[in-house]
């Protein structure tokens, strides 16, 4: 009772909140209605091109097709040169190069941020990214390209949906769009999401190249990024997009809204 009265579990609480789950910006309504468009047009987008490629996969026709060209192709251009970049490539974005560059990345923004809110949001994307993978995988069962052609040890797994492409295209998507959506250039938003789309081709190739996935893994693993990164956007927008004037949830000031 007297800690209720002199208010420290509420002052606790209140620290607490601001740090780890207060985070609002403001903007136009037209603004947030078209960032929940956005998600929604990613999320359809997503889902249709995953269920055309799945269907591809199962038929063994369709974008499928294209997997084995794709394969004797890549395996035309392979050099010492080559491998060694793909290889290094396959390590930044695979099981243990990728999750301890995501450690670090949320450690370090919750850590420095005003707010906790955006790099919570990444870890929780990542997170559903590797399940998303995982049961998708034991669900199709698909069988990876044959072991003697894979240049960085075998690996017997399910191949698809490629989970080094799936966890590459999340990292680079989620993160740039936690960014730069708060930034008022859309210019340097737009530069930020060329730059990830180079990033996301170099793991889907090195993958191909190193013949531990079929073209369809990849195309696979994007679309479900799409999915993901649709997520994030309408639950980020949800919780921190307000407009000046309507009742806010939190206890961000206006002058604070926003600067991080």
């Amino acid at each position: 009772m007297a800690e209720a009265q002199t208010g420290k579990p509420q002052g606790r609480w209140r620290t607490f909140h601001e740090k780890f789950v207060v985070e609002e910006r403001y903007m136009s309504a037209t603004a947030r209605r078209n960032l929940y468009l956005t998600a929604v047009a990613l999320m359809i987008t997503g889902v249709v091109l995953f269920v055309v490629i799945l269907a591809s996969v199962l038929q063994h026709g369709g974008l499928s097709a294209a997997d084995e060209p794709t394969r004797s192709w890549l395996l035309t251009l392979r050099g010492e040169p080559a491998t060694t970049i793909m290889i290094i490539l396959a390590i930044v974005f695979g099981p243990i190069g990728l999750p301890i560059i995501v450690l670090v990345v949320t450690v370090a923004w919750g850590l420095l941020a005003k707010h906790a809110w955006r790099p919570m949001l990444l870890a929780g994307a990542m997170l559903t990214g590797v399940i998303l993978a995982q049961v998708i995988g034991r669900i199709v069962e698909r069988q990876r390209p044959p072991v003697e052609l894979m240049l960085f040890g075998a690996d017997t797994t399910f191949s698809f949906p490629s989970g080094h492409v799936l966890g590459a295209c999340d990292f680079l998507l989620v993160t740039t769009f936690l960014v730069f959506s708060r930034r008022k250039s859309p210019w340097a938003a737009v530069v930020a999401f060329i730059v990830a789309g180079i990033g996301m081709f170099f793991a889907a190739i090195s993958r191909l190249y190193l013949g531990y996935h079929w073209l369809t893994d990849a195309l696979g693993a994007f679309s479900i990024s799409l999915v993901v990164l649709g997520g994030v956007i309408a639950l980020d927008t949800w919780r921190t997009a307000r407009i000046r004037g309507e009742q806010i949830t939190g206890t961000l000031s206006t002058a604070d809204a926003g600067q991080d």
